[in-house]
This record gives C-alpha cells, sequence and structure tokens, in this order.
C-alpha cells in the first residue's frame, strides 16, 4: 500500500504553535506530512524563502514522517508531483470556511483524486495568525507563546528587533 501523503501548505510567515500542533495532529492520520511553502515572488514577506525553510526544519526536526518543502504555482500540481492524498487545512474560527470552503472546491474541481481535510485548531490558537504576530512583534510585543524559539529568533531578526 502506497504512503499516505499531506501537503500542510502555506506561508509560514512565520510558522506558529498552531500551525504545528496541526503538523502533529496530522501525523496520526498520515503517513507523511509535507510542511510546503508556497512561493510567490510578487508578494512580499517578512522572512525569505530560505529563512523560512530552515525554521520550518529546524522546527520539525523531531517529527518523523514530516518533510518540509516548497513549491510555485498550483497546490493541486504539486501535490500530483508528491503523491499527495490530501490536502491539510487548518480552521480556527467559522469566518476561515467560507475561504477554505471556496478554495476546497476549486482544488476538488482541478484534482478530484486529492481530497482537502480540515483540522480545528486548538481553542488556545484560535486567535493566532502569522499576520497578527508580525503585527505585535513590530511594536516590541512578546510573541514567544504563539511561536517556536526559531521562528521567534528569526522574526525578531527580521524585524530589526532581535
Amino acid at each position: 500500500m502506497p504512503a499516505r501523503i499531506a501537503v500542510y501548505a502555506g506561508s509560514f510567515d512565520p510558522i506558529t504553535n498552531g500551525h504545528l500542533d496541526l503538523v502533529k495532529r496530522a501525523r496520526s492520520l498520515f503517513d507523511r506530512v509535507i510542511l510546503s511553502v508556497g512561493y510567490n515572488p510578487a508578494k512580499r514577506s517578512t522572512l525569505d524563502l530560505q529563512t523560512r525553510l530552515a525554521v520550518l526544519r529546524e522546527v520539525t526536526a523531531d517529527l518523523e514522517g514530516v518533510e518540509v518543502d516548497h513549491f510555485e504555482g498550483l497546490l493541486v500540481d504539486y501535490c500530483r508531483k508528491v503523491g499527495a492524498v490530501a490536502i491539510l487545512r487548518g480552521l480556527r474560527a467559522v469566518t476561515d470556511f467560507e475561504f477554505e470552503f471556496q478554495i476546497g472546491l476549486a482544488n476538488m474541481d482541478m484534482a478530484p483524486a486529492v481530497q482537502t481535510v480540515f483540522l480545528l485548531s486548538e481553542p488556545r490558537n484560535i486567535f493566532v495568525a502569522s499576520s497578527l504576530v508580525r503585527e505585535i512583534a513590530s511594536h516590541g510585543g512578546a510573541v514567544s507563546r504563539y511561536l517556536p524559539p526559531a521562528a521567534e529568533r528569526e522574526l525578531l531578526k527580521a524585524l530589526g528587533k532581535g
């Protein structure tokens, strides 16, 4: 039987503890989970691609069956390339659902063999988003509760705060 592979794609700018929680829980459902940074050269990121990949590798180093990669283009094309059977998405609140549902339907239309799997965020992480963490950090606020240490270190460095 082939390995059941899920792709968890995002910008991970930076990866949060909420992202990591989803990865850990997904490992109980799939043989392999690939954290893949969706790279869009037209989009401005706080952390460059190589830094995000290095942070992802560092924070997942002890998680067996978790790999780190990146892609450009359509996520479903990437999923076909790596043999993924599922796209992993997290839902923090009802407001996430409409957007995620629309994307999930489009992905289903383009790649019917790749399922979209939604996992609910832990209640303590419902309000945590990378954009919110960047905003807090940019104003000198403490973000260690929301980020793994490697992500906090690199974010503060990129913001000139560390």
